[in-house]
């Protein structure tokens, strides 16, 4: 445990513990996921976090496809009769889950039950989550030193988001990486929604000439679109085996990840939480999205709330094998053809949605 880190597990610990209020819970709100992997990943984390702050009561919940629910967590704090309950967001950018699924789902749970809610920021971008990323880069950098960073492209993959705010953050994170490296040129690609998608960003890129690419995806945990980057990667370094493609890893459960959960909680406790709302698409006319401004917000995960459906072969990092493999098609007529890819129903339609480099490339 690093020096800066020793010193909020104290301070965090004591605060929690001893606030006025009386003592507080902790609530970290992931997404869920069929992989079991990401899972199993997603709940190690919190239990390494729990180790760094104890004595404090603890819990995790998910939006969707996997248990317990973020309303199940919250019964467990709220039957330690607590007062108050910090709520962290476990997503790397403020988007649609951030800003309006995990919020709907704490204020429904507040108004039944009257237990206060302190809601927190999302991880963001911070130099403890931009060293965790150089971390997972120079893993890969140092399996193969003979290749220069100025001949070295980095490419860093995104989850993809209809909120122009969260994909711009993934270029950042693109750019901090580049400088600090040194790298010859950087890219940002997106895994989904939406442009450019990884196999025709790829494409695209290969044309600058580099004799390295190195692809790293800005994900906490594996699951499907870690995997789907992965197959995309290899379909193009199969049409170019004279370029070096280094595939990174993703965040998992780094240090200096956990340390920024544990810097969220104590921005809660200093009222220092404020989102980024200059850049809402959803306050301001953004260039493109001037519609959206006071759209209606509501989580669409209702529906899929601990719904559980794993690949049966998915205790390890998907490689699309298993798919093969499985007996029987994985029947999702129950949960109304959910898909990552299209809330038009609940959600305003995303503009670009029609992008050639976007989601239409995978058809």
């Amino acid at each position: 445990m690093g020096k800066v880190s020793y010193v909020l597990y104290f301070v965090l610990t004591s605060e929690l513990s001893n606030h006025p209020d009386g003592p507080l819970g902790v609530l970290i709100c992931g997404h869920g996921s069929r992989n079991r992997l990401a899972i199993r990943e997603f709940s190690e984390l919190v239990k390494t976090l729990g180790r760094r702050i104890p004595d404090v009561p603890l819990e995790y919940g998910y939006l969707e496809f996997a248990n317990p629910i973020i309303s199940s967590a919250l019964d467990k704090l709220n039957q330690r009769s607590l007062k108050r309950v910090i709520a962290i967001p476990a997503m790397l950018f403020a988007a649609g889950h951030v800003k309006n699924d995990i919020p709907s789902v704490l204020s429904n749970y507040s108004s039944r039950t009257g237990l206060h809610i302190d809601y927190g920021k999302e991880l963001g971008i911070n130099n403890l989550m931009i060293g965790a990323a150089g971390a997972r880069i120079k893993e890969v950098i140092d399996s193969s030193p003979y290749i220069s960073p100025e001949e070295t492209l980095l490419v860093v993959v995104g989850r993809g988001s209809s909120d122009p705010d969260a994909n711009s953050s993934v270029s950042k994170i693109t750019r901090m990486l580049v400088e600090g490296f040194g790298f010859g040129w950087g890219e940002t690609l997106f895994s989904g929604v939406t442009f450019p998608l990884v196999e025709p960003g790829l494409r695209h890129v290969i044309r600058l000439g580099f004799k390295r690419i190195i692809v790293f995806p800005y994900f906490l945990f594996s699951g499907v679109l870690v995997s789907r980057i992965r197959e995309h990667t290899q379909r193009v370094s199969n049409d170019y085996p004279d370029i070096e493609f280094l595939s990174a890893s993703y965040l998992g459960n780094h240090p200096l990840v956990l340390a920024t959960f544990e810097e969220r909680i104590n921005d809660v406790l200093e009222g220092n939480n404020s989102m980024n709302c200059s850049l809402c698409k959803y306050r301001d006319k953004l260039l493109g999205f001037e519609s959206e401004v006071s759209f209606v917000q509501s989580s669409h995960h209702h529906h899929v709330e601990g719904l559980v459906e794993s690949c049966q072969l998915c205790q390890m990092e998907c490689t699309g094998e298993c798919q093969k493999q499985i007996d029987k098609p994985l029947d999702t007529s129950h949960i109304h053809s959910h898909s990552h890819h299209s809330h038009d129903d609940l959600h305003y339609p995303y503009p670009n949605k029609n992008h050639p480099l976007g989601p239409n490339s995978l058809r």
